[in-house]
């Protein structure tokens, strides 16, 4: 049977509400297991989980939400035989979330070497490259030759994260090279590994931000990256998949903020309580009402010419809306650039100018089109003062939108705060600005 025949054959059996689907479960990857059992319900997916053989594997890819909520569930003595199958740097991220009173209960029953990893893993700070980390590493000594490495691999492989890249340390573990899999394969049987590994090694430390982490990883196109402390002493390793949860989460994130959105965290959008939805979203809705306020300042502050002709009201929400939009299309392209390392803040002069030469062909196309509609609308002047509008209101709207990120950044914050909301609220403020002070120096 193919694989996403058995796939759909146990999502039919699931919606019959046939309980006795172990069996077709253990034939599928891992990876579809864990996701299977995503869909049941809490009290189903313990039972099934209970059924599996390889458990601790399978945990690693269901959602850390349901990993939580599926510890609950355990006896301690089965919780710590889990988390002590489980690779280092997702035990860690797992135990983490965990309350207090299980973590301590935890602590008489895990094993002498998951409470070691624990010592020395738990400490670092969120969102470097020591809390990513694992350290299920191989390490060999660069005085051995071939066979004896080969010998050596064999005895203490055991579950380790990769086998494909071993690291090369003297005594006191100091990254001294590292060696592949393939190399020690192909090499002559008695030459020796400091005499084939490469010595010029890539690594992180373990206080550098793992989105730097994640982009070094991609860049060299690695399968792991090694970890050293301020000694240079080797204490982990960072692998692709991690570097990938990286990405997904970084990207994730900055999505959210692009929306006026703070991030989620580990909650799911489907699992996640109505107030904690609530309350990532307030904060930026009630600052962006009184950002609002501008536009109506601006307003009251023309009320005399505004009055004398009306038909400008009617074209104020097209005006301010393409501001908006314009400015919303400059922050998405520079919050994406400063986030993959395209541009730097250095830069921000050069490109200046050549968004203002963007936006000044945007401006223009768009203000020969809404001439037209103020000519038809209201007369030849009207028609001036809506060009002219739109094309100062693009003009500035691009420009805003492009300089935030680069200012955000400069400050030491996330340029991803430069959401949409946020610039088209800057953006509708300044454009009332614009399109009213032409209006009164042309018609009056």
């Amino acid at each position: 049977m193919q694989h996403q025949e058995k796939i759909q054959q146990l999502h039919e059996t699931l919606l019959t509400g046939n309980n006795n689907i172990h069996q077709l479960l253990q034939q599928l990857n891992i990876a579809d297991q864990a996701r299977i059992l995503s869909e049941l319900g809490p009290a189903e997916r313990y039972l099934q989980f209970q059924q599996l053989e390889r458990q601790a594997e399978v945990l690693v890819f269901l959602p850390l939400a349901m990993q939580i909520q599926l510890a609950y569930q355990f006896p301690p003595d089965q919780l710590a035989s889990l988390m002590d199958a489980m690779h280092s740097d997702d035990f860690i991220d797992l135990y983490k979330q965990m309350p207090y009173e299980i973590q301590q209960q935890l602590l008489g029953k895990l094993s002498t070497q998951s409470l070691q990893v624990l010592r020395e893993l738990h400490a670092y700070p969120e969102e470097t490259a020591g809390a990513l980390m694992s350290s299920d590493f191989i390490t060999l000594a660069p005085e051995l030759n071939m066979r004896q490495a080969i010998e050596v691999l064999r005895d203490i492989a055991g579950n380790h994260d990769t086998l494909y890249l071993i690291y090369i340390v003297d005594a006191q573990q100091h990254l001294l090279g590292v060696i592949s899999l393939r190399q020690i394969i192909q090499a002559a049987p008695d030459a020796t590994i400091a005499e084939v590994m490469t010595t010029d090694v890539v690594y992180a430390t373990v206080d550098e931000d793992q989105e730097q982490v994640a982009r070094t990883l991609a860049y060299y196109d690695f399968i792991a990256l090694p970890v050293v402390d301020a000694a240079q002493k080797l204490v982990g390793i960072i692998t692709y998949d991690d570097a990938m949860d990286i990405a997904e989460a970084e990207s994730t994130e900055d999505i959210l903020k692009s929306g006026a959105v703070t991030p989620l965290n580990e909650l799911s959008l489907k699992t996640a309580p109505i107030f904690s939805l609530y309350q990532k979203r307030v904060f930026w809705l009630v600052i962006l009402v009184f950002g609002s306020l501008l536009s109506g300042i601006g307003i009251a502050h023309f009320e005399e010419i505004i009055a004398s002709h009306i038909v400008l009201v009617f074209f104020l929400p097209l005006l301010v809306g393409s501001g908006g939009n314009a400015g919303s299309q400059s922050a998405t392209l520079m919050v994406r650039a400063l986030a993959t390392g395209d541009v730097q803040f250095k830069d921000w002069f050069s490109l200046l100018g050549r968004e203002s030469l963007v936006a000044l062909c945007l401006g223009g196309t768009m203000a020969i089109a809404v001439s037209i509609l103020g000519y038809i609308r209201g007369d030849w002047m009207v028609a001036v003062v809506l060009a002219l509008s739109m094309l100062g209101i693009v003009l500035m709207g691009c420009l805003i939108g492009m300089s935030l990120p680069f200012i955000l950044n400069k400050l030491k914050l996330d340029p991803a705060s430069a959401s949409a909301p946020l610039v088209t609220s800057i953006c509708d403020a300044t454009g009332v600005i614009i399109y009213l002070f032409i209006a009164s120096k042309l018609l009056f």
